[in-house]
């Protein structure tokens, strides 16, 4: 048996993705603009090895916001790339994937490691509901000056107060306060900075 979870409701799967409610990933708009961040972190990873100073004006195509002197070193992989907003003066290492069905923000003088991931979706606990393919995101706000060692996950709804630092391989599943060294799995405060 079918189920319309959308019985009433006008708006398009994007439109409810982007109030941050539950959707289908279905919408022909998110498809291309998926497909468009496919074909420009593609563009960006090529020139940045072929003609690097070009490449930066592809990563500016790509994201919400390119602060000053922010870096990415490639290859990166997005969903959409438009709602990513990266600070002036971070830097992110190899591999980073910023699954951006919501907004994920990351403050000025950041340092990602590699292989670093940052999960906004998610999808419904109860068994027929996913199954039905809905799912949701929630943003991750990540502050000024943060580190996050290699490996670092960051799920859904976090955020990263300034100047922490999360220890590599750690998973982060709740806010972190600022200041402050977070580390494990789940990621856990150990000790105040300063």
């Amino acid at each position: 048996m079918t189920i319309d979870h959308f019985a009433g409701d006008p708006r398009t799967n994007r439109e409810r993705m982007l109030a941050g409610e539950l959707y289908i990933a279905d919408d022909p708009e998110s498809a291309r603009l998926a497909q468009r961040a496919l074909e420009l972190t593609h563009a960006y990873q090529v020139a940045s090895a072929t003609a690097p100073d070009t490449a930066r004006a592809h990563l500016e195509d790509l994201l919400g916001t390119l602060g000053e002197d922010a870096y990415v070193k490639p290859p990166l992989f997005v969903d959409y790339g438009e709602n990513i907003h990266l600070g002036a003066r971070s830097f992110v290492n190899y591999n980073l994937t910023a699954l951006d069905v919501a907004e994920i923000r990351i403050g000025e003088d950041c340092q990602l490691g590699p292989n670093v991931q940052l999960l906004t979706p998610t999808h419904p606990i109860e068994p027929q509901p996913r199954r039905d393919k809905l799912e949701a995101a929630q943003p991750i706000t990540i502050g000024d000056n943060v580190w996050l060692g290699g490996g670092v996950i960051v799920c859904p709804g976090v955020t990263i107060g300034d100047n922490s630092v999360i220890g590599a391989g750690a998973v982060v599943t709740r806010d972190i306060p600022a200041n402050v060294i977070a580390v494990g799995n789940p990621a856990r405060v150990v000790r105040e900075i300063g």
